[in-house]
């Protein structure tokens, strides 16, 4: 069952990582038109380098927003890792007695309880 979720959260990882490295080409994509843009609008030698500094830094910003997604996606594969190897039998909504577990239509906030069908808000 582990190893099952260690490849899901896996298999989820890389497809996030995927998404991450188009984005971030589709934004690389999308400054070298806008220098382009902004070169043909260009009177002068100082906005075309103006036009080609934004790019550059534009194309390094999708950058660092890809490798930020790259990290946070290996750091939320380890969390679903270790959160099952320290909870075992405990796969979300099947087979956990816990409330905030399942869809029990029970949900409790410091010390107080409702219940009723799920998406009515309950009784108190």
């Amino acid at each position: 069952m582990q190893a099952a979720k260690n490849a899901a959260a896996s298999a989820k990882e890389k497809a996030e990582n995927l998404a991450a490295s188009a984005k971030a080409g589709m934004d690389k994509t999308k400054a070298t038109i806008q220098e382009k843009v902004e070169k043909a609008k260009a009177h002068d030698p100082a906005e075309k380098e103006e036009a080609k500094l934004k790019k550059q830094d534009r194309i390094s910003q999708a950058e660092h927003n890809k490798q930020e997604a790259r990290i946070e996606n290996a750091a939320e594969r380890e969390r679903a890792r270790l959160d099952a190897a320290h909870h075992p039998g405990h796969g979300g909504s099947e087979g956990s007695a816990l409330p905030e577990h399942g869809k029990s239509g029970v949900h409790v906030t410091l010390g107080t309880a409702r219940s009723g069908p799920m998406g009515t808000g309950g009784t108190r």
